[in-house]
């Protein structure tokens, strides 16, 4: 349904907007195409105007030419400043590398060396196990007290002595005898 206005209307106020007129839109009631207007072809421009416009398209060309050439030209301080930046930065990391590479070296020598280590310690341990296992203490009490006559230390053949508070002591004379 429309209105006075030529604008349709909702019962429920919602109204959908076309560019030239409003509808009203019940159910599946779909409105209907309107033909599209139509256009007239464009007049050709005549010869002058359409050479003014390609002399003013080539003008245009030729200044953006100029003016990308100009903006890609280097003065010779900027190429300078450009090969030093790079002569820099090459160097920086030449000497980074090398940094990385010495790391690395010692890196290596460093665990060669603390498996060297390891490898010692075993065999120390190794050693003085066998050592403790291959003296019997027994058997060489038994030769100092039978075969070499030697005996335990008697209560009075021990003389105790004092150190002071130092933690060491010099000897000047012979330890007194009681």
């Amino acid at each position: 349904m429309r209105n006075e206005t030529g604008r349709g209307t909702a019962g429920n106020g919602s109204r959908r907007r076309a560019p030239e007129r409003d509808y009203y839109v019940d159910g599946n009631t779909v409105r209907r195409a309107e033909a599209a207007p139509v256009r007239r072809p464009q007049r050709e421009p005549n010869e002058r105007q359409r050479r003014e416009h390609e002399e003013e398209l080539r003008g245009r060309k030729r200044a953006a030419r100029r003016n990308q050439e100009r903006a890609l030209r280097m003065s010779r301080s900027y190429v300078a400043f450009l090969t030093m930046a790079v002569v820099v930065f090459g160097a920086f990391a030449g000497l980074y590398i090398h940094i990385q590479s010495d790391v690395t070296a010692r890196m290596k020598t460093i665990s060669s060396l603390e498996s060297q280590i390891a490898d010692l310690k075993a065999d120390n341990d190794e050693a003085y196990k066998r050592i403790n296992t291959a003296v019997d203490l027994d058997s060489i009490r038994d030769t100092a007290m039978l075969q070499l006559g030697m005996c335990y230390a008697k209560e009075s053949q021990i003389i105790y002595y004092s150190v002071g508070d130092d933690d060491y002591m010099n000897q000047y004379s012979e330890i007194p005898s009681e």
